[in-house]
């Protein structure tokens, strides 16, 4: 059939041309074909030389005609021997002109999604991703400082708001413990400290590994010799806080046996101004316990076999000031497309990491004040600090520039250790697989909360890990 097709829609569009007056038949083909280097050209009806632009080059020489001809709008078109369908332009016009007019409208749809960009902001670093641009890059087109929208009046009472979102997490856990009724505040105890184990655990792997990464992999910082940076610097923060806590540690045991050792040499010498002389004398084995007693005691805040350890809680705390006060000011100097979001998400992630601090602190032993409030307000006020050094270099805040790049990445792969080790050592595996965990012998109903918890606090802080 396809050797009639030509043939047939001659006939066609011969019957359309008859019926329009002041079309000529010759219009419906073109003729006297031949070539002029490697293209092609034949006369149209009126007698001037047009091009003609095939898809495939004939098999069997240049035809002499091609037929059939009619239009797709505002170009024109003929059939040759096989049925294919040729551009037919007016002299002049070359083969690449008239290829490249012919697919202008779907060259400009590709343009358009080439440069189409979704940016949003991680750790206050525009992030883009599109067509054309590489993960973790910024644009491309400048890493020098972007002029941006920045509605201060917002950001001044934003403020406000994340340092009363941020003392309402820290504070609250330590006033629900003190509920007068035991079995409530066992509950409440469990579920706060089992989510706030979840919360640690997905900051430090979602949010400070993502954002540590982002920088070492920002376009603007070049390429790495060092491929696995980020993880070199996650692994250096993981030993840091182990030999802090180990350091840490062996002083308090050195100290604690010292002042053991001196209250039992005075207890024993006042023994022995009170007692008989033959019963002033305690055997070697009672001597051993007694030291040993004393030993596994709490002194004042030091529990050392537990995962509440002042020396633990306040390495936690370090990590998590380190990366809060870059939040503050990474938040302030997005820009105001973003912002809104951002908050929203910084606001929630520092009332859940408050919980997750303050379910610790009020774990140790003592009154709140001062010591646990201290603590405490520390971690309240220094997001809002790190905004108020935003407010300072809102207009001369670079964050592409390879100085701020580094130094981001690296306090943010440091906290990011940190808060591993705090939270799958000091409160995972303390709680429920080393031995005198509170979790490890619990009641199927206690692990069953905490469980619940654990995992809720690590998929609420994971979600929260899609925007900052």
């Amino acid at each position: 059939m396809h050797i009639f097709r030509p043939f047939l829609i001659s006939l066609g569009i011969a019957g359309v041309y008859a019926a329009t007056p002041t079309t000529s038949a010759q219009s419906s083909s073109v003729t006297g074909c031949h070539t002029h280097g490697s293209d092609i050209y034949c006369i149209d009806g009126n007698g001037k030389e047009v091009l003609v632009s095939a898809t495939s080059t004939p098999t069997t020489g240049v035809p002499a005609q091609y037929t059939g001809c009619h239009s797709h709008g505002s170009e024109s078109y003929c059939m040759d021997a096989d049925g294919n369908d040729v551009l037919v332009q007016a002299e002049g016009t070359t083969t690449e002109t008239a290829s490249t007019d012919s697919h202008s409208e779907h060259a400009s749809e590709e343009s358009s999604g080439e440069t189409k960009q979704n940016c949003h902001f991680h750790a206050g670093v525009e992030h883009c991703v599109g067509e054309g641009e590489s993960e973790g890059g910024s644009s491309g087109a400048s890493c020098g400082v972007r002029s941006r929208d920045y509605d201060i009046p917002l950001r001044i009472g934003t403020l406000f708001v994340v340092l009363v979102t941020s003392s309402i997490g820290v504070f609250a856990p330590m006033l629900l413990m003190k509920l007068p009724s035991a079995s409530i505040n066992g509950v409440v105890s469990t579920v706060i400290k089992q989510f706030g184990t979840g919360i640690i655990i997905a900051t430090g792997f979602i949010h400070l590994y993502t954002h540590a990464n982002l920088m070492f992999t920002n376009d603007c910082l070049g390429e790495l010799k060092y491929e696995a940076t980020t993880s070199a610097v996650v692994v250096a923060g993981i030993f840091i806080a182990f030999l802090l806590e180990y350091i840490g540690h062996r002083i308090i045991v050195a100290r604690n046996s010292k002042n053991h050792s001196t209250e039992t040499i005075l207890s024993e010498s006042e023994s022995q101004q009170t007692q008989p002389k033959e019963h002033g004398h305690s055997s070697p084995e009672q001597q051993q316990h007694s030291t040993l007693a004393g030993l596994s005691h709490s002194h004042g805040s030091y529990d050392l076999t537990g995962p509440n350890s002042k020396f633990s809680v306040m390495v936690m705390e370090a990590g998590i000031l380190f990366h809060s006060i870059l939040i503050g000011l990474t938040l302030v100097v997005a820009g105001d497309s973003f912002y809104k979001t951002l908050l929203v998400v910084i606001v929630f992630h520092q009332f859940f990491e408050g919980l997750a601090l303050g379910a610790r602190i009020a774990t140790l032993p003592g009154a709140i004040f001062p010591s646990k409030a201290s603590m405490a307000m520390a971690f309240a006020l220094i997001t809002p600090i790190g905004m108020a050094i935003g407010l300072g270099v809102l207009h001369t805040f670079n964050g592409n520039s390879r100085g701020t790049l580094i130094a981001l990445g690296t306090l943010d792969a440091l906290s990011a250790g940190i808060l591993v080790w705090v939270g799958v050592v000091d409160m995972w595996a303390r709680d429920w697989v080393i031995e005198g965990g509170e979790m490890m012998n619990a009641k199927l109903g206690k692990v069953f909360t905490g469980g619940i918890s654990f995992v809720s606090g690590l998929v609420l802080m994971g979600l929260l890990g899609k925007w900052a």
